[in-house]
């Protein structure tokens, strides 16, 4: 099956022959990027297997945030780390979504309206939330931006996972929402009126010689919101998939060639799954849409989950913590220096030397030369080349 690196080598080139020019820089890196990604241009390195004594050839990995191959184990990473910051409590999973008449003005002008789309959402449910007749307290929320629909057109929406609660007026009580509040802390109208009225005038402050469409004030603004009842871990597993990952995974590209790009996707409105067909140039056009400026932050963290406040965070987990439970049994973790041995099979494989893109492409054609002669060829070359997760 072809995936996203095939696609972007296939039509890449052409692509930045006829578009560069007009390119944000972001865009122009990314495909360079993932069309190197694992290949000797980005060099390599050999790792050697101390239970069986062969050498296997590592390709580097571009790094890219818009490459699929290099997203895995950065989102593993991330979700850890978040996890360990979580509160002992409900949380509830709201979206912010931006109406049509504006997406195409966010496109265009992404590094200023984007932040404010992230400001607008969390100041308008923070100052709900601080009503003392919703919750009347300092709330805090993760923040992740998701820019595309599942057939990659632009879409800008924020999805934030929320605390169930927040810190009072006094700045030790924890204060939880109301009873009645079992849906969600503030009413999703009010939320979405608020939300339209923030974003409005920051993005007035933000470009004051841009005119807004007066209709954007009586356009019905969409806010969707929902308790995490199935546990704040599955809320950021399924936020992970937008913090690392790209805009298509490989497992939806059905087809590649010099002409056209078929993926699959799932239609939001009847549920099917589907195929859509697209040149190459287009496929192209709105994967990298979704490649965010240089520097740019898809997470942010705000209230009492932002850094400023750890040590209040972390009294709050000591606060809310429930009664110990017996520990579960500690199972060994591998060393995370250690790489599964290709051959053997054993978790063996330790880092023993750099190589430069030249060296790469030697040390390949000697273990295919070795591969061909069917000799026994020494432990150092036995092994072909291995195209796995890079240094």
């Amino acid at each position: 099956m072809p995936d996203l690196v095939e696609v972007v080598r296939t039509h890449g080139p052409a692509y930045l022959e006829r578009h560069r020019s007009s390119m944000m820089p972001s865009h122009v890196r990314a495909v360079q990027d993932i069309s190197s990604c694992r290949t000797p241009i980005l060099g390599g390195h050999v790792a050697a297997c101390l239970s069986c004594g062969h050498e296997h050839l590592f390709y580097h990995s571009c790094r890219n945030r818009a490459c699929p191959r290099c997203g895995h184990d950065a989102t593993t990473r991330w979700i850890e780390r978040q996890r360990e910051l979580l509160l002992p409590v409900r949380y509830f999973h709201v979206v912010f979504t931006l109406p049509d008449p504006l997406r195409r003005l966010v496109r265009s002008h992404q590094k200023v309206l984007l932040p404010v789309l992230f400001k607008a959402a969390y100041e308008s449910l923070a100052a709900l939330c601080a009503d003392p007749k919703f919750l009347g307290a300092q709330i805090g929320a993760l923040a992740v931006l998701h820019t595309w629909t599942r057939t990659l057109e632009w879409h800008p929406h924020v999805h934030l996972l929320v605390p169930g609660g927040g810190l009072a007026p006094d700045g030790r009580t924890w204060q939880k929402p109301p009873r009645r509040r079992t849906r969600y802390l503030v009413p999703r109208e009010a939320l979405a009126v608020g939300f339209r009225g923030r974003f409005l005038d920051l993005a007035r402050k933000a470009l004051p010689f841009v005119t807004l469409p007066q209709a954007l004030w009586n356009t019905r603004w969409v806010v969707f919101a929902k308790a995490a009842v199935q546990g704040p871990d599955k809320v950021l597993d399924y936020l992970g998939r937008y913090v690392h990952k790209t805009a298509i995974g490989n497992h939806s590209i059905v087809a590649n060639d010099e002409a056209s790009v078929t993926f699959r996707y799932r239609d939001s409105r009847d549920h099917q799954k589907k195929v859509m067909t697209l040149p190459g140039s287009e496929f192209l056009r709105r994967f990298l849409q979704h490649v965010p400026p240089k520097g740019f932050h898809r997470v942010r963290s705000y209230g009492l989950l932002h850094t400023a406040h750890r040590a209040t965070l972390q009294g709050l987990q000591l606060l809310l913590a429930p009664r110990r439970a017996p520990a579960p049994p500690v199972t060994e973790r591998p060393s995370p220096g250690r790489k599964r041995c290709p051959r053997c099979k054993e978790l063996a494989m330790v880092l023993t030397r750099r190589l430069s893109a030249e060296a790469c492409i030697a040390f390949a054609a000697e273990q295919e030369r070795v591969t061909s002669n069917g000799a026994r060829a020494p432990p150092g070359l036995a092994a072909p080349a291995t195209h796995g997760e890079g240094a």
